[in-house]
């Protein structure tokens, strides 16, 4: 099944039992989609990668936001998009370990040679292409730099 048919299918439960949470944070994810099958001009199925991007960016939005949130100590409004996030979190595909991760970056700077800083770029877009929807860019940032330096 495709992640679409399982998001609607989850929208449909979520409006049954009216759990106003996981239909909001599902419609938002849902409007994503559609805002990018349209954005070609035609209606294209987005690829699974794709799909899963968007659910990566919709979580992360959500989590940058509670972070905000709780900063000015509105735990009201963090406890919301806590929530949310977690409800996009469940069409993921599990996270990778930082072990796991670190090891696809030893590999890849072993291919490539990289040998400081300057070689960040490099090392960031294979591991990123070869681990894209299984771990956090920001989780593969700080193992690359902590490998480089």
């Amino acid at each position: 099944m495709s992640l679409s048919t399982d998001l609607m299918t989850a929208l449909k439960e979520a409006m049954k039992s009216k759990n106003t949470v996981a239909l909001t944070a599902l419609r938002a994810v849902k409007s994503e989609i559609l805002l990018a099958q349209t954005e070609s001009g035609a209606k294209l199925e987005l690829t699974e990668e794709q799909e899963l991007k968007i659910l990566q960016k919709q979580v992360k939005q959500r989590k940058d936001s509670a972070a905000i949130f709780l900063e000015q100590n509105r735990e009201d409004l963090a406890a919301p998009e806590l929530a949310e996030a977690e409800v996009i979190s469940q069409f993921l595909p599990e996270a990778m370990s930082e072990e796991e991760v670190t090891k696809v970056v030893e590999a890849v700077i072993a291919k490539t040679g990289a040998e400081g800083m300057k070689d960040m770029g490099k090392v960031m877009g294979m591991v990123s292409g070869q681990l894209a929807g299984k771990a956090d860019g920001k989780t593969i940032s700080n193992i690359v730099k902590a490998k480089l330096s």
